[in-house]
């Protein structure tokens, strides 16, 4: 029988005892301390943003972290709420705020409007100081524990503004450092988002500024500059009453599309001014291109996701009256988007008609992208009618795989040859308990710039994938695999030691770094290492192996004035069954490598090369 409640169950926890509690409803993921930062720097930004300040300064050091503006600062000393000054009651009391009311000094349209943001540095910190100047006075104010210790005012002739230092409670954060990473990525976006304004970061004694004199094009810039394949970004700055619009927009060589959305300086992923902005711009373009009659009347609509496909825009609305479903206020839950529908719709409209020659590029982009889409739906069909197949850890091919029988599928490996005579030995030496051979015919697909729908017009192609127990996915139009269904430990490629053998190697390897680089990135892949000599040794001492012209230039030297015989190796398919299962089958004496990757860039740009 389950517990039932009782008087004592209940309980009213004040306001520093549940965020102490319960840090995440405020904070969200408590693994760092970041969002600390991220609130008290947010006031610094509303600061800037109704002409107060230009330069913020943030010091990491060490367990502390200080953030200092040059803001109008708070009222010295003034009492005013609970018998608190406004300065404590701004840092101590949950719901109390300057920025409710859209008559107000920031006019609705701050990021910092539930009154909870800068209360948290003091609730989740070991202790706290908050420094404020003011019409030539100064008040400091000292927290322990989110607890207020104490008060000092006084007379100064430093600027006005505010700051606030505290250090992280190990209680509440798993790291009670901020994410680096993060911070920097942030900093530079809120300064593209407010040019003009410096962020001056000293992080334990290096100092870096954030700085931007061209707003967001500065941002697309550092983020996709050296992969546009427009000339011309559309860049909108529209202003009408208390609603603001900032937005560049461009497109990519990429796949993905990146749509980055502040709300007054906020950074959010979901909401009305999302989802209204993708609906503005599948509505005009289709309308655009129809125009244009690159679609034909009764073509259908390109979908959003189509004209998406490379898309890359970053914009801030400034908005009164936003309302968010949590205080780290990434989804938007109310937004009035009437001013960002039209400004964004007449802005695009003219840049359309300006740019005729990019927006021929974004379309043959989007067409391309349908006609994946489409043939994705044909592949998701197929894949859902050899699912019952995929799942049989052994299977019987229509193909001239020779498979192996053992059911443990991880010792398992398959040799892949180029055609019939190169596997036949392979065939015979192998041990088909766990070792099978596949030939394929001639060199496989060149993948370096194939689809997938013509992946899937490749009869070679489609037997390895089926025959390595992998599927393709439409979503992502990758070819993955799940390791429980994987059907070999190890996947080798096994071809002559010779140019053509090379060749053949790359093409393979493209294949998979392009549509399943992940069994590359696991460890699957392998490279077999044919010999390219025998050595015979005088005096009947037998024979042994050289892989290369290397090992042969080494042996003769290592050999000087010994008598032995050089016989260079022929091709996988004129060796001799013994020495087809001495050299590439013996698990104890054979030469294969596992070919492995650590940069990824760097193979990417290799791969093109090749």
């Amino acid at each position: 029988m389950g517990n039932f409640y009782t008087e004592d169950s209940f309980e009213h926890l004040p306001p520093l005892e549940f965020t102490r509690l319960k840090p995440q409803v405020y904070c969200g993921n408590c693994t760092y301390s970041t969002q600390l930062l991220i609130e008290v720097i947010s006031n610094s930004v509303d600061e800037f943003n109704i002409g107060h300040g230009d330069k913020i300064y943030v010091t990491l050091d060490k367990d502390k972290v200080t953030v200092k503006d040059e803001g109008q600062g708070f009222p010295v000393n003034v009492v005013k709420i609970e018998g608190k000054t406004i300065l404590e009651a701004a840092f101590s009391l949950i719901n109390t705020s300057g920025k409710y009311r859209t008559d107000g000094t920031y006019e609705g349209t701050s990021l910092g409007n539930f009154g909870i943001g800068a209360k948290l540095p003091i609730f989740l910190s070991h202790s706290a100081e908050v420094y404020t100047v003011n019409g030539g006075k100064y008040e400091k104010i000292w927290f322990k524990e989110g607890v207020f210790e104490k008060r000092e005012v006084g007379t100064t002739k430093e600027h006005t503004g505010t700051t606030v230092t505290w250090y992280p409670s190990e209680e509440f954060f798993t790291n009670t450092t901020v994410e680096m990473s993060r911070v920097k990525e942030y900093f530079k976006t809120i300064s593209c988002l407010c040019p003009g304004l410096s962020i001056i970061l000293n992080d334990n004694g290096k100092e870096t500024t954030y700085l931007s004199e061209n707003g967001l094009a500065d941002l697309i810039d550092y983020k996709v500059k050296d992969i546009e394949i427009i000339d011309n970004r559309l860049l909108i700055n529209a202003i009408e009453d208390k609603y603001r619009l900032n937005l560049a927009m461009t497109y990519t060589s990429n796949y993905a599309p990146s749509i980055t959305a502040y709300v007054n300086t906020g950074a959010t992923d979901s909401g009305a001014h999302i989802t209204q902005l993708k609906t503005t711009l599948t509505r005009e373009m289709n309308k655009f291109f129809k125009e244009k009659k690159w679609l034909k009347e009764n073509d259908a609509n390109l979908t959003g996701d189509d004209i998406s496909e490379g898309l890359y825009i970053v914009f801030n609305y400034t908005a009164p009256n936003v309302k968010y479903d949590a205080q780290v206020k990434s989804r938007v839950s109310e937004i009035d988007t009437k001013f960002l529908t039209s400004a964004f719709g007449n802005e695009l409209q003219y840049w359309m008609e300006s740019n005729e020659k990019d927006l021929k590029a974004i379309v043959d982009k989007a067409l391309i992208a349908r006609k994946a889409r489409e043939a994705a739906k044909k592949a998701k069909e197929a894949a859902r009618e050899g699912e019952k197949k995929k799942k049989e850890k052994v299977v019987k091919f229509d193909t001239k795989l020779a498979d192996c029988f053992s059911k443990d599928r991880k010792k398992c490996e398959i040799y892949i040859t180029e055609g019939e005579s190169a596997s036949g030995n392979l065939k015979t030496a192998r041990d088909n308990e766990f070792q099978a051979v596949m030939p394929v015919k001639g060199k496989v697909l060149n993948c370096q710039k194939a689809t997938l729908a013509q992946i899937q017009k490749n009869a070679e192609i489609m037997t390895m994938i089926d025959a390595f127990g992998l599927k393709i996915d439409p979503k992502t139009m990758k070819v993955t695999f799940d390791e429980d269904d994987i059907r070999y430990g190890k996947i080798i490629i096994m071809s002559d030691a010779d140019v053509d053998g090379a060749h053949i190697k790359n093409l393979f390897y493209t294949f998979i770094w392009n549509f399943c680089p992940e069994l590359i990135e696991k460890g699957y892949i392998y490279a077999g290492v044919p010999p390219l000599y025998k050595i015979t040794l005088g005096g009947n001492k037998g024979y042994k192996y050289l892989k290369n012209d290397e090992a042969l230039e080494q042996f003769k030297k290592e050999n000087t004035g010994k008598k032995y015989q050089v016989n260079r190796m022929k091709g996988l398919g004129e060796m001799g069954v013994e020495e087809t299962e001495e050299t590439l089958t013996d698990p104890n004496n054979r030469i294969i490598k596992q070919i492995t990757v650590s940069d990824v860039k760097a193979t990417d740009i290799l791969f093109e090369e090749l």
